[in-house]
C-alpha cells in the first residue's frame, strides 16, 4: 500500500446459510453455524422424561450414597446438553453422541443381566428397552447432525 492511498479496511464477507438468512463470517468462537438439531432436542427429551421415570419408580437408587450420581447422570446431563445444543454449541452434539454410547452400553447390560438372572421385572426391562432405543437414535441423528453442519 501506498502512503498516498487511503486506507481502506477488508469488508465483511456473508455467507448464506438456508433459511437463517446472511450469518456474518466473523463469528464468536463459540457459536457454530446453523445445525439441524430439532431431532437430537426431541430425543434428549425423550431421554430426560424416560430416566426421571426410571429414577422415580425405583426408590432405592435416591436413597443410596451413590444416588446423587445416578440423578446428575440420567437427569442433569441429558437437561444441561439439550441446553448447549439449544444455544448452538456445534462440539455438544458430539457429547451427546458420547453420551447416547455410555447409556445404550448401560442398557444392553441391564437388559442382558434382567434376561438372564432376573425375568420377573418386565418394567424394567421395558424402560431399559425404550431407554436404550432412544439412545441409539441419539447416537444416530446426533453424528448425522455433528457431520451435516453447512
Amino acid at each position: 500500500m501506498r502512503p498516498s492511498e487511503p486506507f481502506d479496511p477488508p469488508k465483511r464477507r456473508r455467507l448464506r446459510t438456508g433459511n437463517h438468512g446472511p450469518l456474518l463470517m466473523f463469528l464468536p468462537s463459540s457459536y457454530s453455524l446453523p445445525m439441524k438439531h430439532t431431532a437430537v432436542l426431541t430425543l434428549l427429551a425423550g431421554l430426560l422424561a424416560v430416566n426421571i421415570g426410571i429414577l422415580t419408580i425405583g426408590a432405592e437408587t435416591s436413597t443410596s450414597p451413590i444416588g446423587a450420581w445416578w440423578i446428575c447422570f440420567f437427569a442433569l446431563v441429558p437437561f444441561g446438553l439439550g441446553l448447549l445444543v439449544w444455544r448452538g454449541f456445534h462440539w455438544a452434539v458430539m457429547a451427546c453422541v458420547m453420551y447416547g454410547t455410555v447409556g445404550l452400553a448401560m442398557d444392553v447390560a441391564t437388559i442382558v443381566q434382567i434376561l438372564s438372572k432376573d425375568p420377573d421385572s418386565m418394567l424394567t426391562l421395558l424402560s431399559s428397552l425404550v431407554s436404550g432405543f432412544l439412545s441409539f437414535l441419539l447416537i444416530l441423528f446426533g453424528g448425522r447432525s455433528f457431520l451435516d453442519v453447512r
